[in-house]
C-alpha cells in the first residue's frame, strides 16, 4: 500500500513538473560563428535532466565495473568460508568419532578453503596424528610453532609427540620453549615435572613438584648428585625438614655434620630420628664411633631410653648386650620379645647366638639352636624397604623402584613413631 501511494505521488509530481514546464515560455539561443541554434526553454530543461540522468547512469556503470572484481572476490571468499566452516565441523566430528582418514580428508578441505590458519593447522595435525601419520602431524605442528599467535599450540603438539616416542631430551627442550611461550601454564608444569622424573633430573623435579609429591625423596636424590657441597647440604636439610623421620636423609645429614666436625649435632639428630623411625641403620651410625662393647651398651640404652620396650629397641639392646658378653641382659630382652609373639627372624637368630655364647658346643646348646633355627625359618623376614606402588622389597633405599620405576614410594616396613 505504501509503495503504491509513493508511486502515485512520484507520478503526480512528474506530471506537475511537466505541466509547469509546458506552460513556461521563452527560448534559448546559442550562436557560434555563423551557426545559430534556438531551442525552447522547456525542451532545454528536459534535455538537461535527461543528460544528467545519462551521465549519472554511466558513472554508476563505470563504478560497478570497477568494483566487480572485488565483489567477485568477496563472494568467492564468502563461499570458501562457508565451505571451510563445513569442513572444520566435519573434521571435529571425525576426530570425535576416531576416524582418522575422514578427519585428514576434511582437514585438507578446510585448509584449501580457509588457508593455513591456527585452527586449520591444529585440526590437520590432530587428524594426522589420529591416523598414524606422525610425519605429517609434525609438519603441521612445526608450522604452528613458527607462528607468533599459535606458537604454544605447535610446541605442545611437538612435545606430546616427543614424549610418545620416548625422546626425553627433545621433550625437555620443547617443554622449556613452551614455558617461554606461555609462562605458568598448569598443564605444562605437570608435564615438565613428569619429564624431570623420567630423566632423573631430581633438582628440577623438586622445583616443579606439587604439594602431594614426596619432597623428601626428591630432595635427597638431588643432593646425591649435586656437585656443590653447600647446595647438597641444603638439599639434605630440606629432605629432613620435609620428613624428619626419613632415615636416608637423616643419615646423609648426620654424616655430613660429622665430617664438618659437629658430632654432637649428628648424635642429637640421630636420637630424634630414632624416636620417629627406629631403623637399624640409625643405630649403626649412632654406635659407629663407640669401639668399647660396654660403651656400646650404654650408648644403646641412651638411644632407646624413650621407647625401651619397642621391638627395634629390644633387638638393639639384646645385640649390644651379646657383643659385651652380658648374656643375662640379652636373654631378658629376647624373652620379652618372644613373649609378644609378633617378632621377625632376627630375634630367633639372636637366640641362636645366645645359646652358643651361654652353652658353647654342648648337646643342650645344639638342641636349643636347632629349635630357634626352625622357628627362624618360619618367622617373618626382617623389615626392608618396600615399594608402596608394586610391593617389591628392596635391601636399600633408592629414589625410584627398580621394578616399576615409581619415584619416591619406597617405604620402610618397620614401625614409625
Amino acid at each position: 500500500m505504501r509503495r503504491a501511494l509513493g508511486l502515485l505521488l512520484i507520478i503526480a509530481v512528474a506530471l506537475g513538473l511537466a505541466w509547469v514546464l509546458a506552460r513556461l515560455g521563452g527560448s534559448v539561443e546559442v550562436r557560434v560563428g555563423d551557426v545559430w541554434i534556438g531551442i525552447s526553454l522547456p525542451i532545454l530543461l528536459v534535455g538537461l535532466v535527461v543528460l544528467f540522468l545519462v551521465l549519472h547512469g554511466m558513472l554508476r556503470l563505470v563504478a560497478a565495473l570497477r568494483a566487480w572484481p572485488a565483489r567477485r572476490r568477496a563472494r568467492l571468499a564468502l563461499a570458501a568460508r562457508d565451505r571451510g566452516d563445513i569442513a572444520v565441523t566435519r573434521t571435529l566430528l571425525a576426530l570425535a568419532a576416531g576416524t582418522g582418514d575422514v578427519a585428514r580428508a576434511e582437514a585438507r578441505r578446510a585448509r584449501l578453503a580457509l588457508g593455513d590458519t591456527p585452527q586449520t593447522l591444529l585440526l590437520a595435525a590432530e587428524a594426522a596424528r589420529l591416523d598414524g601419520q606422525d610425519g605429517e602431524a609434525t609438519l603441521a605442528f612445526r608450522a604452528l610453532s613458527e607462528r607468533g599467535d599459535a606458537r604454544f599450540l605447535g610446541l605442545r603438539g611437538l612435545l606430546r609427540q616427543a614424549m610418545a616416542r620416548g625422546d626425553w631430551p627433545e621433550a625437555q627442550r620443547l617443554a622449556r620453549e613452551a614455558e617461554q611461550a606461555m609462562p605458568g601454564a598448569a598443564w605444562l608444569r605437570a608435564e615438565r615435572a613428569d619429564l624431570a622424573l623420567r630423566t632423573k633430573d631430581w633438582a628440577e623435579a623438586l622445583a616443579l613438584a606439587p604439594p602431594e609429591t614426596p619432597r623428601a625423596s626428591l630432595a635427597l636424590a638431588a643432593a646425591a648428585v649435586e656437585p656443590d657441597p653447600a647446595r647438597a647440604a641444603a638439599l639434605e636439610a630440606e629432605a629432613v625438614t620435609a620428613d624428619p623421620g626419613f632415615v636416608p636423609a637423616v643419615l646423609a645429614q648426620a654424616r655430613r655434620l660429622r665430617e664438618a666436625g659437629e658430632p654432637r649435632r649428628a648424635r642429637a639428630m640421630l636420637e630424634r630420628a630414632w624416636q620417629k623411625t627406629p631403623h637399624p641403620d640409625v643405630a649403626a651410625l649412632y654406635l659407629e664411633d663407640e669401639a668399647d662393647p660396654l660403651g656400646r651398651v650404654k650408648a644403646t640404652e641412651h638411644l632407646t631410653h624413650a621407647d625401651a620396650e619397642g621391638t627395634e629397641a629390644r633387638l638393639l639392646l639384646a645385640r649390644s648386650a651379646l657383643e659385651a658378653g652380658l648374656t643375662g641382659r640379652a636373654r631378658a630382652q629376647l624373652d620379652a620379645l618372644l613373649a609378644k609373639g609378633t617378632v621377625d627372624r632376627r630375634a630367633y637368630l639372636l637366640m641362636v647366638d645366645l645359646e652358643q655364647l651361654e652353652h658353647g658346643e654342648s648337646a643342650t646348646a645344639r638342641a636349643a639352636e636347632a629349635k630357634w633355627l626352625r622357628a627362624a625359618a618360619t618367622a617373618p623376614a626382617a623389615p626392608r624397604w618396600r615399594c608402596a606402588h608394586c610391593g617389591t622389597r628392596h635391601d636399600e633405599w633408592a629414589p625410584e623402584c627398580s621394578a616399576c620405576g615409581t619415584v619416591g614410594r619406597l617405604e620402610w616396613e618397620g614401625t614409625r613413631g
